[in-house]
């Protein structure tokens, strides 16, 4: 099997209160919608192990993630720790959010021993608005910064790229990794809906980050050719050892919660373009996790589409 598919129950146990979008529904659509086309006879399935606090603090500030371990709600409590006005805990939420990341470093480890060619990882909460200092946008930690650090500083990666295609800029990989100690070392590449939440991107960006805004209304065809023109050219530059996609699914047509109008095609076409990629440069090595994704149907098909390429069935 060349693809690995990680997740655990912890992760459909945080929730942040009724109505909120990032529900742990939307891991079960992830998961009935796999187990329908058939994938799972075909896939690696591992569970994600917990990531410890040292993993994390490679990118995230200290105080942070102390602060985040000892004051979640503890089991047997039924309330909610508010971090931010979108993000909220609940006592299953720090194991949720530490087998988030450690879902990405499984599946580092995974690929980088062989024994897959690249891995999805189906967990929640999402990272990629998480700072380095901070909780935003339904995210605790930021997954695919700690396994992109964790590839840069345990498996001897010397460049490493990030791809984000949710339909929210990535803000919180850009705080980190548009530093200058990772600037020669990360390439971060990726489109997304401007102006729209977090309203970041396109104010004077790191040297090391590819950002292309798209507006309301933009649709596959546009979101192609934004990926042809500017993001694949700065991959096959840059010549990445490992490819890590932030994989939110929100820029699907049906997701109400964006303004752009993908569809299944599309993140079929970007993953086979990212996996050429990655085998004139990466040995084929591609960590993909799950970020955005509010519409239950259309985050589960296109999920599929995205993993049914990645394990080229």
């Amino acid at each position: 099997m060349t693809t690995a598919y990680i997740t655990h129950a912890d992760c459909l146990r945080h929730e942040m209160g009724e109505g909120h979008p990032e529900c742990p529904d939307r891991l079960a659509a992830v998961n009935d919608q796999m187990r329908a086309s058939g994938l799972f006879d075909h896939l690696a399935c591992l569970e994600a192990p917990l990531a410890d606090a040292d993993d994390l603090k490679r990118v995230h500030r200290a105080n942070y993630v102390d602060l985040i371990f000892e004051s979640a709600p503890q089991h047997g409590h039924s309330g909610y720790m508010q971090l931010d006005p979108d993000t909220a805990m609940n006592q299953y939420s720090l194991d949720a959010a530490r087998r988030a990341a450690g879902a990405g470093l499984l599946a580092v480890d995974e690929v980088v021993a062989g024994a897959v060619e690249n891995a999805f990882c189906a967990v929640r909460p999402c990272g990629h608005h998480a700072t380095q200092g901070r909780s935003m946008g339904f995210c605790i930690f930021n997954n695919i910064a700690v396994a992109a650090a964790y590839a840069l500083e345990e498996k001897g990666m010397e460049r490493v790229a990030v791809v984000d295609f949710d339909v929210h800029h990535g803000n919180g990989t850009e705080d980190m990794f548009g530093q200058p100690q990772w600037q020669d070392r990360v390439l971060m590449a990726g489109f997304f809906q401007h102006p729209f939440y977090p309203y970041s991107g396109t104010d004077g960006p790191a040297p090391n980050m590819v950002n292309v805004p798209l507006r309301a209304g933009s649709d596959g065809k546009a979101a192609r050719k934004a990926f042809e023109e500017f993001c694949l050219p700065a991959l096959e530059d840059f010549r990445p050892e490992m490819i890590l996609i932030s994989a939110g699914f929100d820029a699907h047509r049906e997701d109400l919660l964006g303004g752009l109008a993908l569809v299944e095609a599309d993140y079929a076409w970007m993953t086979a373009e990212l996996m050429k990629v990655a085998a004139r440069h990466s040995q084929k090595r591609i960590v993909s996790m799950l970020e955005g994704g509010y519409n239950l149907s259309a985050l589960g098909r296109s999920a599929v589409a995205h993993v049914k390429t990645l394990a080229e069935l």
